[in-house]
């Protein structure tokens, strides 16, 4: 199993006067692409990236960008037309890309839990709620039916969810956006994951709610010690809740630092605009939001210059030739793939 050295006691192993903190999730040279007639979609290109025992990553970008599909690849739940061109996905030491079938349904839902992006499209229904949060935990904990019910209870009372046990017995048309997303999540918690991914669990909900869901997730977080991989096209929402974050563009990984320094010091023009296109409740002068010019590239080649190029402000005459790499600036762990310095300008 692979570990690494890190300062935050609080998921670690003490060894004398070291803290020894586990990597539970190595991801290397990942690639993914659809099948469009005769031609290719690459979706993930290349990317890289670990997640320590604990530890709360956030991938954030816009539409389009691979945040989902990364993350489905990881525990295979692709469409057809879909394949996984390269890349190695440990997970605790074990290559989950070479695992059957049969190992994969082991995994998923046990070891690793998945809160899906649209609780209507992914609930059944025709399946009432305590029958879609029993199976899970029946298949992988083989508890009798009561047990199993026991446990939907348990977990939804976690989850915020009143009277329990009449919910168990409702459709999800019955029941209100914020209700489902909080079933989805207890449906994700129900064998006690040690990796959970989020994939943008506040979209289509209304502020208030969505507040709820951001809480709710921290506290769970809090409570369970579980790692957790949040996905969302909003930085402000990632503020408050990550340790870490990962900026994707085109399928590439154009920046990755801790919370703070990823605010306080963003490298990539791409992350910059983000940061800049972020409402502001401070101040006295009203001013239109910026926004980021263009279009993203077309993916049915892998680009063999900066994917960001067409859009970037900050462009020189070797963008146009060279496709950067993600490299370490400083001291500080902080990653980028750009050629220029553009000194964190916010």
């Amino acid at each position: 199993m692979d570990s690494t050295m890190h300062s935050i006691p609080a998921s670690g192993i003490e060894r004398g006067r070291e803290i020894v903190v586990q990597t539970i999730l190595d991801v290397q040279n990942l690639q993914t692409s659809f099948k469009q007639r005769k031609k290719r979609l690459y979706a993930v290109n290349g990317i890289s990236f670990s997640l320590k025992k604990g530890e709360m990553l956030g991938i954030v970008g816009e539409s389009g960008c691979g945040k989902s599909v990364s993350m489905l690849s990881l525990v295979h739940l692709l469409p057809p037309s879909a394949t996984i061109d390269n890349g190695t996905v440990l997970f605790h030491g074990r290559d989950l890309r070479s695992m059957s079938k049969k190992e994969l349904r082991q995994i998923r839902g046990n070891q690793i839990g998945m809160i899906f992006q649209d609780p209507m499209t992914s609930l059944n229904p025709v399946m009432k709620i305590g029958d879609q949060v029993m199976e899970a935990i029946r298949h992988h904990k083989r508890l009798s039916k009561d047990e199993a019910r026991s446990r939907a209870i348990e977990v939804l009372t976690l989850v915020g969810i009143s009277n329990p046990a009449e919910r168990l017995k409702a459709y999800p048309h019955q029941l209100s956006g914020g209700m489902r997303q909080r079933i989805m999540i207890a449906m994700a918690l129900t064998c006690n994951p040690e990796l959970i991914i989020a994939d943008e669990p506040t979209t289509a909900l209304d502020v208030t709610i969505q507040a709820q869901i951001v809480e709710l997730i921290k506290r769970i977080r809090d409570e369970l010690h579980s790692s957790m991989i949040l996905i969302s096209h909003d930085l402000g929402l990632m503020a408050g809740m990550v340790d870490r974050i990962i900026v994707m563009y085109a399928g590439y990984i154009v920046e990755e630092a801790e919370v703070d320094d990823l605010y306080a010091n963003p490298l990539h023009p791409y992350t910059i605009g983000l940061l800049k296109s972020i409402p502001k409740l401070r101040g006295e002068v009203q001013e239109k939001l910026p926004s980021i010019e263009g279009s993203p590239p077309d993916l049915m080649q892998r680009p063999t210059f900066c994917p960001f190029v067409a859009r970037c402000p900050y462009r020189i005459e070797r963008c146009l030739r060279e496709n950067p790499p993600l490299e370490r600036r400083g001291d500080s762990g902080h990653k980028v793939a750009c050629w220029v310095d553009t000194g964190g300008n916010v």
